[in-house]
């Protein structure tokens, strides 16, 4: 059961659920297990992994970078949505916006939201249509994304949506100070100010990085670029 591995493990990281947050959390983890069968959602699907590398990485970020109350949060590339259903689950005030540029994801994100009970806007956009879009750009309070690209790619597609006074925070994993170098003069083109990133390690001995870049200016118009010239030259 995903409560029993979770509940012990969340003091440690100063969190706490309460019972229908677990309960929401065992139904989630049902879901994933159950369309990652036909679908592919992730490569980690036994319920240890799912509750510590999926669930309580999630649940760090609200250690490192816990939004207001009914702050819009983003969660970029959402994929299976980690994190962004995750802090759903544990603070309902937040108001969700899932994006993911792949249709059969976002079917899943809306299967889950309605499953789950919870209202989440799941768009069927790439990264870098969202940042463009008026309705989306700079307006939330707290952007996530799973990195799986270097920052100064992630800044490019997170940043134009972040309002001013608001965070951008980049799960990565261990030791991405060298990256994080290299990334701020794009984080600083783009409106953020100086990242700062926290070090933790998962109990499955998994070194865990949040970085985070709080927005302080305007994004440039000319950004987010079209995701070929993103990836030809980043910035």
């Amino acid at each position: 059961m995903i409560t029993e591995i979770l509940r012990p493990l969340l003091p440690e990281y100063g969190l706490s659920l309460g019972e229908e947050q677990f309960a929401a959390l065992e139904v989630y983890a049902a879901m994933l297990k159950e369309w990652n069968k036909k679908m592919n959602l992730t490569a980690i699907t036994d319920d240890e992994g799912i509750a510590v590398k999926h669930f309580l990485d999630s649940l760090a970020v609200l250690r490192y970078a816990d939004p207001p109350q009914e702050a819009k949060l983003a969660d970029v590339g959402a994929g299976a949505s980690f994190p962004g259903a995750v802090l759903k689950i544990a603070r309902p005030d937040l108001r969700l916006t899932l994006i993911d540029g792949l249709g059969k994801r976002v079917t899943f994100l809306a299967a889950l939201s309605e499953r789950l009970g919870f209202e989440a806007e799941c768009l069927h956009l790439r990264a870098e249509e969202a940042g463009r879009d008026p309705a989306l750009r700079e307006r939330f309070d707290l952007v996530t994304a799973q990195a799986v690209a270097g920052m100064n790619v992630l800044a490019e597609y997170c940043l134009p949506l972040v309002k001013r006074g608001g965070t951008f925070a980049a799960m990565k994993g261990p030791e991405p100070d060298a990256e994080i170098a290299a990334a701020e003069k794009a984080i600083r083109l783009l409106g953020g100010a100086k990242p700062k990133w926290a070090c933790y390690r998962l109990p499955s001995g998994d070194g865990r990085t949040l970085v985070t870049v709080q927005k302080i200016a305007a994004t440039p118009e000319a950004y987010p670029r079209c995701s070929a010239k993103i990836a030809k030259l980043p910035l």
